[in-house]
Protein backbone atom coordinates (compact mmCIF):
# COMPACT_ATOMS: atom_id res chain seq x y z
CA UNK A 1 0.00 0.00 0.00
CA UNK A 2 1.19 3.32 -0.89
CA UNK A 3 0.36 7.09 -0.89
CA UNK A 4 -2.70 8.61 0.75
CA UNK A 5 -3.96 5.32 1.77
CA UNK A 6 -1.31 4.30 3.48
CA UNK A 7 -1.32 7.12 6.13
CA UNK A 8 -5.29 6.83 6.26
CA UNK A 9 -5.40 3.27 7.00
CA UNK A 10 -3.11 4.60 10.08
CA UNK A 11 -4.86 7.92 10.76
CA UNK A 12 -8.60 7.37 9.65
CA UNK A 13 -10.02 10.55 11.15
CA UNK A 14 -7.91 13.19 8.87
CA UNK A 15 -10.01 15.85 7.68
CA UNK A 16 -10.59 16.48 4.25
CA UNK A 17 -7.96 19.40 3.89
CA UNK A 18 -5.42 17.28 6.05
CA UNK A 19 -5.87 14.40 3.05
CA UNK A 20 -5.95 17.06 0.24
CA UNK A 21 -2.14 17.99 1.66
CA UNK A 22 -0.56 14.39 2.21
CA UNK A 23 -1.97 13.98 -1.41
CA UNK A 24 -0.35 16.51 -2.89
CA UNK A 25 3.19 15.82 -1.25
CA UNK A 26 4.06 13.38 -3.69
CA UNK A 27 4.14 15.36 -7.13
CA UNK A 28 5.38 18.20 -4.57
CA UNK A 29 8.26 16.28 -3.24
CA UNK A 30 8.70 15.03 -7.08
CA UNK A 31 9.15 18.26 -8.38
CA UNK A 32 11.47 19.23 -5.49
CA UNK A 33 13.43 16.15 -5.60
CA UNK A 34 14.71 16.87 -9.35
CA UNK A 35 16.12 19.98 -8.42
CA UNK A 36 17.34 19.15 -4.86
CA UNK A 37 18.27 15.61 -3.99
CA UNK A 38 16.63 15.62 -0.96
CA UNK A 39 15.52 11.90 -1.16
CA UNK A 40 17.73 8.90 -2.79
CA UNK A 41 15.88 7.74 -6.13
CA UNK A 42 15.92 4.79 -4.69
CA UNK A 43 14.16 5.23 -1.29
CA UNK A 44 11.24 7.80 -3.46
CA UNK A 45 9.56 5.32 -4.24
CA UNK A 46 8.86 4.57 -0.34
CA UNK A 47 8.26 8.23 0.09
CA UNK A 48 4.91 7.59 1.75
CA UNK A 49 6.46 4.88 4.37
CA UNK A 50 9.75 5.62 4.91
CA UNK A 51 9.29 9.69 5.44
CA UNK A 52 6.00 10.72 5.68
CA UNK A 53 4.48 8.10 7.90
CA UNK A 54 7.98 7.69 9.34
CA UNK A 55 7.24 11.47 11.11
CA UNK A 56 3.94 10.41 12.03
CA UNK A 57 5.12 8.10 14.87
CA UNK A 58 5.44 11.18 16.34
CA UNK A 59 1.97 11.82 16.19
CA UNK A 60 1.14 7.93 17.63
CA UNK A 61 2.76 8.62 20.92
CA UNK A 62 1.84 12.51 21.45
CA UNK A 63 -1.09 15.05 21.13
CA UNK A 64 0.23 18.84 20.37
CA UNK A 65 -1.90 20.98 21.94
CA UNK A 66 -3.29 24.35 20.47
CA UNK A 67 -0.21 27.24 20.24
CA UNK A 68 2.55 24.49 20.51
CA UNK A 69 6.10 25.65 19.46
CA UNK A 70 7.47 22.84 17.62
CA UNK A 71 11.18 22.96 15.87
CA UNK A 72 12.71 20.34 13.75
CA UNK A 73 16.50 20.65 14.17
CA UNK A 74 18.35 19.23 11.17
CA UNK A 75 15.34 18.75 9.18
CA UNK A 76 16.86 17.76 5.95
CA UNK A 77 13.77 17.59 3.23
CA UNK A 78 11.05 18.67 5.80
CA UNK A 79 10.67 15.60 7.58
CA UNK A 80 9.16 15.34 9.89
CA UNK A 81 8.51 18.91 10.15
CA UNK A 82 6.07 19.28 7.16
CA UNK A 83 3.91 15.82 8.13
CA UNK A 84 3.44 16.65 11.14
CA UNK A 85 2.41 20.60 10.69
CA UNK A 86 -0.40 18.55 8.35
CA UNK A 87 -1.25 16.72 11.04
CA UNK A 88 -1.47 19.50 13.75
CA UNK A 89 -2.70 22.58 12.13
CA UNK A 90 -3.83 24.54 15.72
CA UNK A 91 0.63 24.24 16.61
CA UNK A 92 3.20 25.88 14.46
CA UNK A 93 6.61 24.37 13.50
CA UNK A 94 9.89 25.84 12.72
CA UNK A 95 12.29 23.67 10.38
CA UNK A 96 16.06 24.55 10.73
CA UNK A 97 18.99 22.70 8.94
CA UNK A 98 22.74 24.26 7.56
CA UNK A 99 22.18 22.74 4.00
CA UNK A 100 21.02 26.30 2.06
CA UNK A 101 19.50 24.03 -1.32
CA UNK A 102 17.46 22.01 1.13
CA UNK A 103 15.86 24.47 3.02
CA UNK A 104 14.73 26.15 -0.21
CA UNK A 105 13.16 22.91 -1.26
CA UNK A 106 10.92 22.66 1.89
CA UNK A 107 10.25 26.49 1.37
CA UNK A 108 8.98 25.35 -1.65
CA UNK A 109 6.85 22.39 -0.35
CA UNK A 110 5.31 24.61 2.23
CA UNK A 111 4.23 26.92 -0.12
CA UNK A 112 2.70 24.34 -2.17
CA UNK A 113 0.49 22.89 0.28
CA UNK A 114 -0.09 26.96 1.56
CA UNK A 115 0.77 25.49 4.85
CA UNK A 116 0.44 28.56 7.15
CA UNK A 117 1.67 27.27 10.55
CA UNK A 118 4.96 26.09 9.38
CA UNK A 119 8.24 27.86 8.16
CA UNK A 120 11.92 26.91 7.38
CA UNK A 121 15.23 28.81 8.06
CA UNK A 122 18.76 27.72 7.36
CA UNK A 123 20.58 28.24 10.63
CA UNK A 124 22.78 25.53 12.75
CA UNK A 125 20.85 24.43 16.38
CA UNK A 126 24.21 25.89 17.96
CA UNK A 127 23.36 29.76 16.25
CA UNK A 128 19.55 29.52 16.54
CA UNK A 129 18.37 31.20 20.05
CA UNK A 130 14.38 31.29 19.77
CA UNK A 131 12.86 28.90 22.86
CA UNK A 132 10.29 26.46 21.86
CA UNK A 133 7.79 23.86 23.82
CA UNK A 134 9.00 21.06 21.94
CA UNK A 135 12.21 19.87 19.88
CA UNK A 136 11.91 16.78 16.91
CA UNK A 137 14.50 15.56 14.63
CA UNK A 138 15.00 12.25 12.60
CA UNK A 139 18.40 11.08 14.24
CA UNK A 140 20.97 13.49 13.42
CA UNK A 141 23.68 11.96 15.86
CA UNK A 142 23.78 10.21 18.70
CA UNK A 143 21.31 10.98 21.53
CA UNK A 144 23.42 12.58 24.07
CA UNK A 145 24.94 14.90 21.34
CA UNK A 146 22.05 15.68 19.85
CA UNK A 147 20.76 16.75 23.64
CA UNK A 148 23.35 19.07 23.95
CA UNK A 149 23.12 20.67 20.22
CA UNK A 150 19.87 21.57 21.21
CA UNK A 151 18.73 21.84 24.90
CA UNK A 152 18.89 25.51 24.49
CA UNK A 153 16.44 26.13 22.18
CA UNK A 154 13.45 24.93 25.12
CA UNK A 155 12.69 26.07 28.42
CA UNK A 156 14.77 23.83 30.95
CA UNK A 157 12.53 21.62 32.87
CA UNK A 158 9.67 22.53 30.72
CA UNK A 159 10.29 21.06 27.49
CA UNK A 160 10.15 17.81 25.43
CA UNK A 161 11.97 16.34 23.00
CA UNK A 162 10.72 13.30 20.86
CA UNK A 163 13.47 11.54 18.23
CA UNK A 164 12.96 9.56 15.80
CA UNK A 165 16.03 6.69 15.92
CA UNK A 166 16.27 3.33 14.70
CA UNK A 167 18.65 0.05 16.26
CA UNK A 168 19.53 -0.69 19.38
CA UNK A 169 19.63 2.31 22.07
CA UNK A 170 20.59 0.94 25.18
CA UNK A 171 24.19 2.29 24.90
CA UNK A 172 23.30 6.03 23.53
CA UNK A 173 20.40 6.12 26.38
CA UNK A 174 22.59 4.92 29.14
CA UNK A 175 24.64 8.55 29.80
CA UNK A 176 21.08 10.43 29.21
CA UNK A 177 20.39 12.43 32.62
CA UNK A 178 17.32 13.66 31.68
CA UNK A 179 14.11 11.24 31.47
CA UNK A 180 13.67 8.92 28.99
CA UNK A 181 10.83 7.07 27.14
CA UNK A 182 10.81 4.90 24.36
CA UNK A 183 8.28 4.31 22.31
CA UNK A 184 8.56 1.07 19.82
CA UNK A 185 6.72 1.86 16.17
CA UNK A 186 6.33 -1.35 15.24
CA UNK A 187 3.72 -1.34 17.98
CA UNK A 188 1.61 0.90 15.73
CA UNK A 189 2.64 0.55 12.15
CA UNK A 190 3.02 -3.00 10.48
CA UNK A 191 5.61 -2.22 7.80
CA UNK A 192 8.60 -4.49 7.94
CA UNK A 193 10.43 -0.80 7.59
CA UNK A 194 9.03 -0.09 11.58
CA UNK A 195 10.69 -3.76 12.87
CA UNK A 196 13.24 -1.55 14.74
CA UNK A 197 12.26 2.20 14.32
CA UNK A 198 11.67 4.06 18.03
CA UNK A 199 10.37 7.30 19.02
CA UNK A 200 12.76 8.59 21.63
CA UNK A 201 10.98 11.27 24.37
CA UNK A 202 13.52 13.02 26.46
CA UNK A 203 12.50 15.61 28.90
CA UNK A 204 14.15 18.56 28.69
Amino acid sequence: MQGLDLITQYFPDLTTDQRNKFAQLGELYAHWNERVNLISRKDFEHLYERHILHSLGIAKVVQFKKGTRIIDVGTGGGFPLVPLAIMFPQSTFHGIDGTGKKISAVKGVIEGLALTNCTAEQVRSTDHNRRYNVIVSRAVTTLPEFIGMTKHLVLRGEGRMFYLKGGELADEILPVRQKVKVFELNKFFSEEFFATKKVVEVGM
